[in-house]
């Protein structure tokens, strides 16, 4: 295992190419596939974001697809617990699912706390050049906390949650992401025209 829970195959192993170039995918859905990651505290906002955004833009005929923290969970990560290595074990998953999203001209929101930098600057390094938007979906831990929508950091604070983000586990927030959205300063709306603006800014194409 490699730098941020980077996995290396077997070197009898040969990655497939489609024989569908990225450049003719993002003509035709007029985008390019991308990985939209949304990091942040727990109660932050990133699901609501997410899906938010995806509910703009799929009716313009963009192709969107969210893979949400929780769901995740439920399955693909679903023998996963919440202890550093687990969550990295997380981040690394839900961002090979992602890429191979991506490489198929999707657009892919990814709404997941990910607390650690080096496990998401792997899956930026998975991505071509572009490919990787990271959203710091930034909120105070006091204004997550009077929030609480599943009631998780009361939980957390009775002791009947281990490794809670924010409460018994870290957050290690990016130094560098490509949008900052403050959910705690500016109402639902406005965060997502943000988002939504800027990712058609930055990766609306022609179509052919």
């Amino acid at each position: 295992m490699g730098q941020g829970g980077e996995i290396t195959p077997p070197a009898n192993l040969v990655r497939q190419r489609s024989l569908v170039e990225p450049q003719a995918r993002a003509r035709r859905n007029g985008h390019v596939g991308a990985v939209v990651w949304l990091t942040g505290l727990p109660g932050s906002g990133k699901s609501t974001l997410a899906y938010s955004a995806e509910a703009v833009l799929y009716p313009l005929g963009w192709q969107t697809a969210v893979l949400d923290g929780d769901n995740i969970r439920h399955g693909l990560a679903a023998d996963l617990g919440f202890s550093l290595a687990d969550r990295q074990e997380n981040i690394r998953r839900t961002g090979e699912a992602a890429r191979l999203f991506a490489e198929h001209g999707t657009l892919v929101f990814v709404a997941l706390v990910s607390p650690l930098i080096a496990a998401r600057d792997a899956v930026r390094r998975s991505l071509p050049a572009g490919g990787f938007v990271e959203v710091h979906v930034r909120c105070p831990v006091e204004v997550c906390r009077l929030r609480d929508p599943k009631g998780l950091y009361a939980r957390a604070d009775r002791g009947q949650i281990a490794d809670f983000t924010g409460v018994s586990s870290r957050y290690e927030p990016p130094p560098n992401p490509e949008l900052v959205i403050e959910t705690a300063r500016e109402d639902r709306h406005a965060s997502v025209r943000r988002l939504t603006d800027f990712l058609r800014e930055r990766l609306a194409v022609s179509g052919g």
